[in-house]
């Protein structure tokens, strides 16, 4: 005998406002509720034939998976059953009560109470099960986990219009088969889905790719005069698949429709909206496999996350092996989603052997060149779609650089940057439409690095590349920094960032500036010389630069050095960085160096040399180590320039 035991327990506060959303902005599209289901049922019996690989009992005595969609009129229910790996009383808890998954606050905070862009939402979040609410006001669930014993079945059940809809109710009961089966009590006004017809209608909307057989039973048309149409269909006691049952990436193109491409998409993604692109192909030669991968149109919440589940799912003869093989698709192509399917691995491959496999290696290499000419594709054929593409996975793209070596160059081509081209915020600029414009003579390409795009843009580093109408990149992203150590070079240019090293235009910088800045440094050698006695260990050297045409001074990094920026990321992520000074540079033209140059008072001097030091560090997006005494320093020093005669009392 199974002792019940029946509990009341309370919804996440999350699962309570998506229920409420649930309702409320995707009302207008309330068919997917069935896809969902469906797609939850697949992905049940997908899961139990994997996990059978190894251990066949858990198939019992029913070895054929299916899943059965039927409906009761007197009832007003409709019922979505499978007989896939069910689930237990705690993953009941787990998997409904509550919303496991990362980017759920992103989520809510971006939430607008609009209702299409909240739909919109709402699809890129996975909502699966909580669909159901769209159409039914009740909703029971029954199940049991595959080789758990027929006592340990569970019924779970919601009344939205119960408590506000904040509950819901759970406990054992007897159940003999494996599986779930998912029961809705229509909500008034949904009548019209309790008919055969409109069931197969959207079954072959939404699910006619589904591999597995999508049974209901058979209706056969009764003639009668007198009798609504509705009513004029008898239900024998036999079945029908009502879906195609076959894998979609099996069938030649030539068979496939956009829609069917955009809807198996949905369901292998979970994603409402249809993809930017997707591309089919079967491999043969040494190894045979088929791949249908596609690029999403829209980042989903936990894109960022290093525990996000990748988005292949690998079958080995039409056989489901699993949802998330990373090894796959690199770590820089994670937002790909999509099916391959082997003819070469054992149904028994595991995540051990994929890690070993040279088949997989030739799979994954070929994946990718057919990722990378999708994207390709996108650049140069479909500008707006790429836009959208670079809008959404350009920081991850960028990952590539340093991580794919095989595919290095054409990463790069794909690359898009802001620049002082345009000035704007916009990536559009590829390198090759750099190289394109650069300067006769030029032979490096420039780029400045910074915490965001307003500091990138006024750095002080750029100002003689203004001047001389040389373009410099804008790279104002965290993961830019990253990448500029692994892009060394494009098109045999070498890329050089304007805030490391000595300045060196080559060509573009004349014999008569080079002599104009010698002279200057033999000049004024004296006041390099007590600014840099002033600044003490603050700083490796300080030296004349013709780099500055309206800054008083600016600091660069050591051509061999991290930059400011770089280190000031490695600081804020934990990271150890090795100790470097910074090289003031000072323009000897500027009006407070000229005031500077001329200044006895050794105190004055000291903090003068000081304020110029920490507005270099400012202007470059640093932050100072001591910032209430470079307001002290200022402040004394525009008492003393208005004529005051106080003296504030600095930090020793």
């Amino acid at each position: 005998m199974t002792t019940t035991t029946r509990e009341t327990l309370g919804f996440q506060a999350e699962v309570k406002q998506l229920l409420n959303l649930m309702i409320h902005s995707l009302y207008s599209n309330k068919e997917i509720f069935l896809r969902e289901l469906i797609s939850n049922a697949s992905d049940a019996c997908d899961k139990l034939r994997f996990e059978a690989l190894t251990s066949k009992e858990l198939f019992e005595s029913d070895a054929e998976l299916k899943i059965r969609v039927s409906f009761d009129k007197q009832a007003r229910t409709i019922t979505i059953a499978d007989n896939g790996i069910g689930m237990s009383r705690d993953e009941v808890i787990a998997n409904i009560g509550t919303i496991a998954k990362s980017g759920t606050q992103e989520f809510f905070s971006r939430l607008t109470g609009e209702q299409a862009k909240d739909a919109h939402l709402i699809g890129q979040f996975g909502v699966g099960f909580y669909s159901s609410f769209i159409v039914a006001d009740r909703v029971t669930l029954m199940t049991r986990r595959a080789g758990l014993a027929a006592g340990e079945g569970v019924r779970w059940e919601c009344d939205i219009g119960k408590a506000g809809g904040g509950e819901y109710t759970i406990e054992t009961l007897e159940r003999p088969e494996r599986g779930t089966e998912v029961t809705l009590h229509l909500r008034e006004g949904e009548d019209g889905l309790l008919a055969g017809a409109q069931l197969r209608s959207i079954i072959h909307k939404y699910s006619d790719h589904i591999v597995l057989p999508i049974v209901m039973q058979k209706e056969e048309w009764q003639k009668g005069e007198k009798q609504e149409k509705s009513d004029n269909t008898s239900v024998s006691d036999e079945d029908e698949t009502v879906n195609q049952a076959s894998a979609l990436w099996a069938r030649p193109k030539t068979e496939v429709t956009q829609e069917q491409y955009d809807e198996f998409y949905k369901h292998v993604a979970h994603d409402f909206e249809a993809p930017l692109c997707h591309a089919h192909a079967k491999v043969e030669g040494n190894k045979e496999y088929a791949q249908l991968l596609y690029i999403p149109s829209r980042a989903p919440f936990d894109l960022w996350d290093r525990e996000h589940r990748r988005g292949i799912k690998l079958y080995v003869r039409r056989v489901f092996i699993m949802d998330d093989a990373e090894q796959l698709m690199p770590y820089y192509l994670r937002f790909v989603r999509g099916v391959i399917d082997s003819n070469d691995l054992p149904l028994n491959v595991s995540r051990e052997i994929l890690q070993e496999s040279k088949d997989i290696e030739v799979i994954r290499a070929g994946s990718v060149r057919r990722v990378l000419s999708m994207i390709e594709d996108l650049a140069e054929n479909h500008r707006e779609k790429f836009a959208t593409f670079w809008k959404e996975f350009g920081r991850v793209f960028k990952e590539g650089i340093g991580e794919d070596h095989a595919n290095h160059e054409r990463i790069a081509k794909l690359l898009r940057f802001a620049s002082t081209h345009a000035d704007t915020e916009a990536q559009e600029v590829a390198l090759a439409d750099y190289v394109g414009r650069m300067k006769i003579g030029q032979g490096k390409i420039y780029y400045v690095t910074a915490d965001t795009f307003a500091a990138a843009k006024n750095s002080p580093h750029l100002e003689v590349f203004r001047k001389k109408g040389i373009e410099v990149l804008l790279l104002s992203e965290r993961v830019d920094e990253w990448m500029a150590s692994h892009l060394r070079e494009f098109d045999g240019r070498p890329l050089q960032s304007v805030a490391k090293g000595e300045l060196d235009l080559g060509k573009l910088e004349d014999e008569a500036e080079k002599q104009e800045q010698e002279k200057e440094a033999g000049e004024h050698r004296e006041l390099t010389e007590r600014i840099k006695t002033a600044l003490g260990e603050q700083v490796k050297q300080v030296r004349v630069t013709l780099r500055l045409t309206d800054s008083p001074a600016c600091l660069v990094a050591d051509q061999h050095d991290l930059g400011a920026n770089l280190e000031r990321l490695l600081k804020a992520a934990g990271q150890k960085v090795p100790s470097s000074r910074p090289i003031l540079e000072i323009n000897p033209r500027h009006p407070l160096l000229q005031r500077l140059k001329t200044e006895g008072d050794s105190r004055r001097f000291s903090d003068w040399s000081h304020v110029l030091f920490d507005q270099a560090q400012l202007a470059e997006g640093g932050q100072l180590e001591d910032p209430a005494g470079f307001v002290k320093r200022l402040n004394q020093l525009m008492v003393e320039i208005s004529g005051g005669g106080s003296r504030i009392v600095l930090p020793s």
